[in-house]
């Protein structure tokens, strides 16, 4: 049985899809692949649906319309948790996350509940992105880090494969956010759930093709509810809320 699960949103990446599912099966021939298209005008989804009549480990899921890559990753890890998969993998369609990477994260599957694709850590790095991508990304992992009060340094990376056994632990219907604060979400969740994390460092690339999902609206977003989840955080410690739970659970 095939034990790994990669789930790639899709909305408009007809030019990227079919480069990225190649190299998907080239350099993870085991995996299953399961595309979430939300409805693409440009005709995506139909590419999708050939590819899977012609390749048993490609799967597809269509969606009424663009709702956001946060909802999109939800409905990824039903329909994979659904079919007993161990190992669900969020990861790009526009290449900024190399199939060739793949095993590495895998690799770590087995010692932790997220293994995150990391461009922060050492050996990890970005290509083609400009100076101020880099300070946005950097600044941002940095707030969340003080915010939260944890070790992750790249919170907000889309590259990451989480176990099975983790997500049904989560209450993935209270994730609600989108874009790289769906990410960070996520990793907090997984953290206050007792989860272990574990970064793997990986060369981003921008994408070659199509337009960049990033807007002003995913970026005040991330800001305000890391900065609410800070704030909790820190009235949580404050009231003793925190260690008393932990005594409780001791």
């Amino acid at each position: 049985m095939v034990s790994t699960l990669v789930i790639i949103p899709t909305y408009n990446e007809l030019e990227s899809l079919p480069v990225q599912i190649a190299g998907v099966r080239e350099h993870a021939p085991d995996v299953d692949i399961l595309v979430v298209d939300d409805s693409s005008p440009d005709g995506t989804g139909e590419w999708a649906d050939q590819k899977a009549e012609s390749d048993a480990q490609v799967h597809v899921l269509h969606r009424p319309g663009k709702q956001g890559l946060g909802v999109a990753y939800r409905a990824g890890f039903a329909w994979g948790l659904e079919r007993g998969y161990e190992t669900l993998v969020e990861m790009d369609a526009d290449g900024s996350h190399q199939a060739h990477e793949l095993p590495s994260l895998l690799a770590r599957t087995d010692d932790a509940d997220l293994v995150i694709g990391s461009r922060w850590v050492p050996g990890g790095s970005v290509k083609n992105w400009p100076r101020h991508r880099k300070l946005l990304s950097t600044g941002a992992n940095t707030y969340v880090r003080l915010a939260l009060g944890i070790k992750v340094r790249d919170a907000t990376a889309g590259f990451r494969a989480y176990s099975a056994d983790m997500l049904r632990r989560l209450d993935l219907d209270s994730v609600e956010s989108q874009g790289y604060c769906f990410q960070i979400d996520m990793c907090w969740h997984v953290l206050q759930a007792g989860g272990t994390v574990v970064e793997v460092p990986i060369e981003f690339v921008e994408r070659a093709q199509g337009a960049s999902k990033m807007s002003g609206a995913i970026i005040r977003e991330a800001l305000m509810k890391t900065t609410a989840w800070g704030f909790t955080r820190r009235f949580r410690q404050v009231t003793g809320a925190e260690r008393r739970e932990r005594d409780t659970a001791a």
